[in-house]
């Protein structure tokens, strides 16, 4: 079975590390991680993808969660029978799983790094928020929220000292969590089961 991947470029890293361990024959594309900070402009970026990849694979997996899109990106794939996405409100839920559900219940005013945010939070959340140009909107968007938790999924790619940061540029309680890929790895091996290893 080939599988086309059309994935956030938030989570590829994760993507490919279980695609490859689970010995899928894939290729994937990306769509950028930015729109995350405009969201209804995800479902017509995977569509344009989706129109490109027509006919070239037996199974097409969109790499997003519903990401803020209001819906609309499950409403694009209900017209792609061979489409499948990944459940999930977003990706946090398909890392972190219960860790996360439990998070969500206890606290809900949670601000989630995952490696990737932690990572590029100067870039996706500072800059991409305005926050550099205007420091004073930091309580407008983050007063609600209490802790920052961040969700580990791969310990060869520890960015604590970044996400420790980030706390404490918003002003808030620092956490931290090891997902590890298991969470992502069983939704995506119950998505596809025949391209599962033993």
């Amino acid at each position: 079975m080939k599988i086309g991947i059309i994935a956030c470029g938030a989570i590829v890293r994760e993507l490919v590390a279980v695609a490859e361990r689970l010995g899928w024959d894939y290729e994937l594309t990306a769509v950028p991680a930015q729109l995350h900070n405009r969201p209804e402009r995800i479902a017509p970026a995977v569509e344009k993808r989706l129109d490109e990849w027509a006919g070239r694979f037996d199974r097409i997996l969109v790499g997003y969660a519903d990401c803020g899109s209001g819906g609309s990106l499950d409403a694009l794939l209900e017209r792609y029978p061979h489409v499948l996405r990944i459940p999930g409100p977003h990706c946090y839920d398909f890392y972190g799983g219960e860790l996360f559900r439990q998070q969500a219940e206890t606290q809900p005013g949670t601000f989630y790094l995952t490696d990737f945010l932690a990572r590029h939070f100067d870039g996706l959340v500072i800059e991409g928020l305005g926050l550099d140009r205007f420091p004073q909107l930091r309580d407008t968007y983050f007063g609600n929220y209490k802790e920052l938790l961040y969700l580990r999924q791969l310990p060869d790619q520890d960015e604590s000292t970044r996400a420790q940061k980030a706390a404490q540029r918003l002003g808030l309680d620092y956490r931290e969590a090891d997902t590890g890929l298991d969470e992502l790895e069983l939704r995506l091996k119950t998505l596809i089961p025949l391209q599962s290893s033993p």
